[in-house]
């Protein structure tokens, strides 16, 4: 979907924040149960599910579908419209979202939440979803930038006299760069070298200058230098080609949120007591209003028009669905319409539930106006073979060697329990394999946790198991013609 040209965007003074300037406010993220999925895993022509592709196995029928989704989304018909992933508990449904996002690019946002984050008590529900739907909507800038670009073969601060009378201050910088077809000795700004020290920037670097901003960015650290043995380097990388002094397309990945939250802060300057007061007084989050956003949009597209960057609209996925209250539905009902909506994408394990807020019952606890918007994948359980071959590979992923015998004992356990279960005893197996003295994982190891860590259903066989030996002594108490000896039995036992 493409953003529209026009906004009623109202006269204001305020002045935005340039986009190179923006910082990312992705959430950043552990190692995940889905941190192995690459797609949904279909054969390029066919579009079929493979048995086993792109960290993905099982669930043909819902990878196919969802394959179609994501041809209706880059053939730009899915506007207005969502996706409903319904099926039990561990069946995949977290996974064939992040699967449709990934197939969508590997730059296009990915934005998770579960639907009880809009009872908060910060901020108002229709905040937080509008939050989340601009997260979920990336902005790809291009521009071309004269730019200084090299690798540093000088880098020495220039020091003079502290007018302050107090040792000594960087008067200039003087910075060498070396490419594969000149050199260049530049003369920079002190300010400038405040953001090398904090980069850690040192001989061997290649980094680019941009010549109206000043703006410095490490690249890497050049292959020359590859032999080192060193262990905090990062990834090596060429020396540029052409001259110092050039033109070069920087390309920075933003989202729409990105630039609200930017320029939602206070842009103050030094000495400005008044706006140093209003930050220390402002509440932790704050609500970015409907002006600033027509505000960033009316930039947006003006970028747009001017061919410098292009939106890519991404992935919403909200978890729990049934979780939703009625203004929640028709809020989301309102923002589906707009032109520039990311795929909504929910998923509920519910059958029919009651919506929150009304007495009225209704499939998956969703408004029937609303259900008659989304396209519904239904996912089923897994089979062992399935769950033998997920453990597998999240095993591999975990860094946990497990010999066959365990293996297969874990996938029995899936079969019986759940694929969570089992991917939850994966590490638990491990650390009991390390206390005994060994690096691989054997049946006995799965057995122990299993004994240890027990799975919802035997959890709920001892409840019960409980609840039916107290309402036992109960009747053998009322039963008794000496009651006061009864009472006294039971409460020894």
């Amino acid at each position: 979907a493409k953003m529209e040209a026009e906004f009623a965007v109202p006269e204001s003074n305020s002045h935005l924040v340039s986009i190179e300037k923006v910082q990312s406010t992705a959430r950043s993220t552990r190692v995940a149960a889905h941190s192995h999925l690459k797609g949904l895993g279909l054969h390029p022509d066919t579009r079929e599910a493979l048995p086993k592709a792109a960290g993905f196995f099982g669930q043909s029928e819902a990878r196919e579908a969802a394959g179609v989704v994501v041809d209706l989304i880059k053939q730009q018909h899915m506007a207005g419209r969502a996706v409903l992933l319904a099926g039990p508990p561990g069946t995949g449904k977290t996974a064939i979202a992040l699967a449709i996002a990934q197939e969508l690019g590997n730059k296009v946002p990915f934005c998770p939440m579960v639907a009880s984050e809009v009872y908060s008590s910060e901020v108002k529900k229709t905040e937080v979803l509008m939050e989340n739907f601009r997260r979920a909507i990336g902005l790809r800038v291009r521009e071309k930038k004269e730019v200084f670009e090299g690798e540093v073969t000088e880098l020495t601060p220039i020091e003079c006299d502290n007018p302050t009378g107090y040792g000594k201050a960087i008067d200039s910088v003087r910075l060498s760069l070396k490419t594969a077809k000149g050199a260049k000795q530049l003369k920079l700004d002190p300010s400038i070298y405040d953001s090398i020290i904090k980069q850690r920037i040192e001989v061997g670097d290649v980094i680019y200058i941009e010549a109206n901003s000043g703006a410095v960015k490490r690249v890497g650290r050049s292959d020359a230098y590859a032999s080192e043995f060193d262990l905090e380097a990062d990834e090596f990388v060429p020396m540029p080609k052409g001259e110092v002094h050039k033109q070069k397309e920087i390309v920075q990945d933003v989202t729409l949120h990105d630039l609200d939250v930017a320029n939602a802060r206070p842009q103050s300057t030094r000495g400005d007591v008044t706006s140093l007061v209003s930050q220390l007084i402002k509440s932790k989050k704050t609500e970015i209003t409907d002006r600033l956003r027509s505000e960033v949009d009316a930039s947006v597209n003006e970028h747009i028009s001017q061919g410098i960057a292009e939106l890519l609209p991404g992935v919403l996925f909200i978890d729990e669905c049934n979780m939703l209250d009625i203004e929640s539905f028709t809020y989301l009902h309102r923002i589906l319409e707009c032109s520039f909506a990311p795929l909504v994408i929910f998923a509920s394990n519910r059958g029919l539930s009651k919506i929150r807020g009304t007495e009225e019952v209704s499939a998956h606890g969703i408004p029937s106006d609303l259900l008659d918007r989304l396209i519904i994948i239904p996912t089923k359980k897994y089979d062992r073979e399935a769950i033998h071959s997920i453990v597998k590979v999240r095993a591999e992923a975990e860094s946990v060697k497990l010999d066959e015998a365990a293996l297969s004992h874990l996938a029995d356990l899936g079969a019986e329990s759940s694929l969570r279960y089992v991917s939850q005893l994966l590490t638990p197996s491990k650390l009991l394999a390390q206390m005994n003295g060994r690096d691989t994982v054997i049946k006995q190891d799965v057995e122990e946790a299993s004994e240890l860590l027990i799975d919802a259903k035997r959890s709920a066989r001892i409840s019960e198991e409980e609840k039916l030996e107290k309402v036992a002594q109960e009747a053998l108490l009322l039963a008794s013609p000496n009651r006061p000896l009864a009472a006294a039995a039971a409460a020894a036992n």
